[in-house]
């Protein structure tokens, strides 16, 4: 049974599972705003990503993407930045909701390229994509997955991917370190975790089901379709992974001087 707790680009949820009775019963979506970003932009979150979840596998790896309204003038990462050096402080940009991924990747954008825009947070991406989509907000900062079909109809144009290489399912669009930005590059993930103090032999089990449901061939396309990779590593390795996911954006809330207490 799937429970859907939105908000605060994903915390809500994050909270929930670190609450959670520590049975194997309870399991969730792990992702780079709720281990990483959330956390370092808020010393009141409820949870610790560290100490309160019991890491099981990484599921896969999401390029994001800089997307913007058809009326914006520019068709590539490098007019865009014309565009806002040209008239800076004009432009705004929509991301999932303050502290997630959009967010920072925005902040992160912005610092690399010495370029200024308005961040104007919503609650999650559907909403964020609809006034992109709408006009009301002409750049958008988001998991590729999400604005992947609005970007094929044309009613988004995407300017760059940050992902290791051209995508299958977007293959015009360059990257961000091929378009000069490499300090952008970097790709999402979405992880499975459960409560802190779940029995190892618990955390194998999901483990090793998990592994075996990503090899399929039909899981294998439906994630290309999306342009992300499924990854699969082991419940050390993951932990790893959220460690270094969160210490890179300490490192960015501190340049950037980002606090939202």
């Amino acid at each position: 049974m799937v429970e859907n707790r939105s908000g605060a680009g994903g915390s809500i949820g994050a909270e929930a599972i670190a609450h959670s009775p520590a049975d194997g019963y309870t399991i969730g979506m792990a992702t780079v705003s709720t281990h990483g970003t959330n956390p370092a932009t808020s010393a009141r979150i409820g949870y610790d990503p560290l100490r309160d979840f019991s890491p099981i596998t990484n599921l896969a790896a999401v390029p994001n993407v800089l997307a913007v309204h058809p009326s914006v003038k520019a068709n590539d990462l490098p007019g865009f930045l014309a565009l806002l050096r040209s008239q800076p402080g004009k432009f705004s940009y929509a991301s999932s909701g303050t502290g997630g991924i959009g967010h920072m990747m925005g902040e992160l954008f912005l610092s690399a390229s010495h370029t200024t825009m308005v961040h104007i947070p919503y609650r999650g991406a559907g909403p964020a994509i609809n006034d992109v989509i709408a006009g009301q907000v002409p750049v958008l900062f988001d998991n590729l997955p999400s604005s992947i079909e609005h970007i094929r109809s044309g009613r988004l144009r995407a300017l760059a991917v940050a992902a290791p290489a051209r995508l299958d399912a977007l293959p015009a669009i360059p990257t961000f370190a091929q378009s000069g930005l490499p300090e952008v590059n970097d790709q999402a993930w979405y992880g499975l975790v459960a409560p802190a103090r779940v029995p190892p032999e618990i955390i194998r089990r999901v483990h090793d089901a998990t592994i075996k449901v990503l090899a399929t061939d039909e899981v294998v396309k439906r994630f290309h379709q999306q342009g992300a990779a499924p990854a699969g590593n082991t419940p050390e390795q993951f932990a790893a992974q959220i460690v270094a996911e969160y210490a890179k954006w300490k490192k960015v809330v501190a340049e950037r001087g980002i606090r939202l207490d």
